[in-house]
């Protein structure tokens, strides 16, 4: 796909986004604008809905939006603001343990490398991506499975990892759209371009996909 084709996909795509609701982390980001916030909303977020995430984050962050206010709430009561995400009693665990590790190798500041991201415990390489992209606005693409589904079902990469599929990313996705690339194909894989029949009928980007491992559509 060329540069020009690239571009014309992600104005489609960011048109077509206007339609539905946004990512709830890049909507934490928007009113919250804090990189604690964004990390929080992030963890909670993995394998939980979006709108289970939405609603827990907001109950746990209203009740503690820093990391030391964070260790002051007993786990248990961590685990009942965040209920019912998945996994939310380890997840409750792991938000404790990373808030301490803020405090005391951080000053309490969530890091804004992505290797000290990735070197608190829990932290993985797409979370540490979104909290780096949205919390502080550095350079960045965030693979999560939609990235990761979407850019191989265009043709734009062809890989057997989220891993692998940002390090193709760096390669040919132009720099000006790596912070956005997460938002605009979490929305569009949410709602058009699911992992199971995708709604190809009613799909902006068509005529630039190749539709890789497609089996069946609406």
């Amino acid at each position: 796909m060329t540069h020009k084709e690239i571009h014309e996909v992600i104005e489609k795509l960011r048109e077509a986004g206007k339609h539905f609701r946004e990512p709830i982390v890049t909507e934490v980001a928007r009113e919250m604008r804090s990189p604690f916030a964004i990390l929080i909303a992030t963890l909670i977020s993995l394998r939980t809905k979006d709108e289970v995430t939405r609603n827990a984050s907001q109950r746990l962050l209203a009740l503690a939006d820093t990391p030391e206010k964070m260790i002051k709430l007993p786990v248990a009561t961590i685990e009942r603001a965040i209920y019912p995400a998945g996994f939310y009693r380890t997840k409750a665990v792991r938000i404790h343990d990373i808030c301490e590790e803020l405090i005391r190798h951080y000053d309490g500041r969530v890091p804004d490398t992505l290797e000290a991201l990735m070197a608190l415990k829990g932290v993985g390489r797409k979370t540490a991506n979104l909290v780096l992209t949205q919390g502080f606005g550095k350079l960045g693409i965030c693979v999560d499975t939609h990235v990761h589904r979407i850019s191989n079902r265009l043709g734009l990469v062809k890989t057997k990892t989220p891993e692998k599929t940002e390090m193709a990313l760096r390669e040919v996705l132009p720099k000006e759209y790596w912070i956005e690339y997460n938002d605009l194909l979490v929305t569009f894989g949410q709602n058009l371009c699911t992992p199971i029949s995708p709604h190809c009928s009613q799909c902006p980007i068509g005529d630039h996909c190749k539709k890789v491992g497609v089996k069946g559509f609406r």
